[in-house]
């Protein structure tokens, strides 16, 4: 049975209709991280409407392109599974963590950009790259149908990103690989559970499928575990790749429904049909004892996978911060201060 975040904690947030006009859902049972602030901007009087800010931007964003949620929530996710929450994906550089196999097709780099921008306007050198794409991720997925969950700032940000420091693992890992990785970075297996869940949007490559439609496990066949129908469908958009060269199409994770970019318990449905597109989501029907149980209570009920996706995410938002005095402020996301052309 999934950790029932409603047992776990107390009710931490007595003024969470800041968040947005709406009923907050998912929020109220969320732990206040150690290192970070409920509303630290306002806090502490620096930029006391650094979030209205950032709300407002991405709002113009996701009203004129729906898919700009699952591309913010992997960007995110990109960033914090490796150095920590401190955007040193945004850094560019000849060797910097974006150029890293594992990160080809990460977008939504310039609506961080942007919003940097307006803030810098109002508040310059105040509010960070890192809190920023926190705070945005959070308003694309509630505006996509997930909760408004809170997000804990005060993140300062990263002076280093390098693409070796890039340890993100391949969507065909085992089971057993993906719980370890997980929990190496401070994660359990509900947090696992509950983040993939994320492949309820977005897009993969078809070589990052193809080993389930062609040569599983160096069979020559199909995976098993994939329904037949799903397979033939993704089979006709990805042809086997037999040339140098040859395009890598983009598919669906969750073809019924990809376009619409909505925030749903999609992912745990298909799964129970082995519709799932990517093997490691496949393999939590496999996992252990409770791991299916998880699969079906979420599948079962969207309210229980809106509320631990909430807490799930925050706690992913707080791997390895820096506050303080750690890192710096950028003056723009995509370079550091000391080599930023437009320092004062």
């Amino acid at each position: 049975m999934a950790r029932l975040v409603m047992s776990l904690f107390p009710v931490v947030a007595i003024a969470l209709s800041l968040l947005w006009a709406a009923k907050v859902e998912g929020a109220v049972t969320l732990p206040q991280p150690v290192k970070l602030e409920w509303h630290y901007y306002k806090v502490h009087n620096t930029c006391d409407d650094a979030e209205v800010y950032i709300r407002h931007q991405l709002t113009n964003f996701w009203n004129q392109d729906k898919s700009i949620t699952p591309r913010l929530v992997r960007l995110l996710y990109s960033d914090c599974f490796v150095t920590g929450c401190d955007a040193s994906i945004l850094l560019e550089g000849e060797n910097s963590e974006k150029t890293a196999a594992q990160n080809r097709g990460l977008g939504a780099f310039v609506i961080i950009h942007k919003i940097k921008q307006v803030l810098e306007q109002y508040c310059p050198g105040v509010v960070s790259c890192a809190d920023i794409l926190n705070l945005a991720t959070r308003d694309a997925l509630c505006l996509a149908g997930a909760p408004a969950y809170p997000v804990f700032t005060g993140r300062r940000d990263g002076t280093k990103s390098t693409r070796e420091s890039v340890d993100l693992p391949l969507p065909s890992i085992s089971f057993d690989q993906s719980l370890a990785y997980f929990k190496s970075k401070g994660l359990d297996l509900q947090d696992m559970v509950t983040l993939l869940g994320g492949h309820s949007m977005g897009r993969t490559h078809c070589s990052y499928v193809e080993d389930r439609l062609y040569n599983y496990k160096n069979t020559g066949k199909q995976d098993p575990s994939m329904n037949s129908t799903i397979a033939n469908q993704l089979r006709e958009l990805c042809p086997p790749r037999t040339e140098k060269g040859q395009s890598d199409p983009l598919v669906f994770l969750n073809p019924k429904s990809g376009s619409s970019y909505r925030f749903t318990n999609s992912y745990y449905l298909r799964i129970n049909t082995h519709e799932a597109v990517l093997g490691v989501d496949q393999q939590l029907l496999y996992g252990d004892t409770s791991t299916p149980e998880l699969v079906n209570e979420f599948a079962a009920g969207f309210e229980d996978f809106r509320q631990a996706f909430a807490l799930s995410m925050s706690r992913m938002g707080s791997i390895n911060v820096l506050t303080g005095k750690e890192g710096e402020i950028r003056r723009t996301c995509n370079s550091t201060n000391a080599n930023n052309p437009n320092k004062i």
